[in-house]
């Protein structure tokens, strides 16, 4: 493949942070849903939906793959 053409595969900054959260947010609200605490499990589901955005949001600030911010690293 063409690196000029390869998309990053979310290696960027935006990418990373968004997983970062989302994974986190789902790791609590599962344990949270174990514990039946209900509260926690819909608290991390919307922590979920703001790591998606968190992620649009950095993209457009330049740090996704294709943002002026984002530098990308050689994989030889």
């Amino acid at each position: 493949m063409n690196p000029a053409s390869d998309p990053g595969h979310g290696h960027s900054p935006a990418a990373w942070t968004a997983v970062t959260v989302m994974l986190v947010a789902l790791s609590i609200g599962t344990v949270a849903f174990f514990f039946q605490a209900w509260w926690l499990v819909i608290a991390s589901a919307v922590l979920t939906l703001a790591g998606w955005g968190l992620g649009f949001v950095l993209a457009a600030m330049g740090w996704g793959v294709r943002g002026p911010k984002y530098q990308p690293k050689d994989h030889a």
